[in-house]
This record gives structure tokens, sequence and C-alpha cells, in this order.
């Protein structure tokens, strides 16, 4: 069975490219994950990947993020922060936890 994944593009306040995924990431959707991605990523630039709105993350997911991560940035809420530093990705992409203060 596949689990429930959106998507939604948008521009940050920067005038940025914008992709949050809303749902859970695991391997039965990783494919629709890692199409998403490669297509909102803009020529040259980078994208930020939202995760504020995704409850679950696999190793699955987390490998599409490490393919990706010269050129991108993250977003995620502090259900994900663990996971995301526990497996490296926070030292090599930019990691913002909406709320939290430095």
């Amino acid at each position: 069975m596949t689990s429930l994944l959106s998507f939604v593009t948008r521009r940050g306040t920067d005038g940025g490219a914008v992709l949050a995924a809303l749902g859970e990431i695991d391997m039965s959707n990783v494919d629709t994950f890692r199409s998403a991605l490669a297509e909102a990523i803009p020529a040259g630039g980078t994208l930020r990947v939202d995760l504020t709105d995704v409850h679950y993350l696999d190793s699955a997911g987390l490998a599409v993020l490490f393919d990706h991560a010269p050129r991108i940035s993250l977003i995620a809420g502090a259900l994900l922060e663990p996971v995301l530093t526990i497996s490296g990705l926070t030292e090599i992409v930019t990691v913002e936890i909406p709320g939290r203060t430095a």
C-alpha cells in the first residue's frame, strides 16, 4: 500500500523555489518524491524543501535527500529534527526548524 504524499510548489519570501511535501515519505512513494525534487530544482539554483507537514520519513526518503544535498536546503518540524540529525544530513544541508531559537 502506498503512503499518502502530496506536494505544493510555491515561491519563498526571497523569491526562491520551495517544494512543500505533505504526508509520509517512505519506500512506497520514494520514486514520486525523487521525481518531484528533480523537477522542482531550478537549473543552476537551489530548492528549499519544506518538510514541516511530513509525519514520517524513512531511510529511502533520507537517501533521496542525501542524493540532492548539494542543491537543497530544508525546513523541518521538531518531529523530524532527530532523524535529520542522527542521519548526518544536518552536517551537509542547511536545516531550518521554525520556532526554534538559535
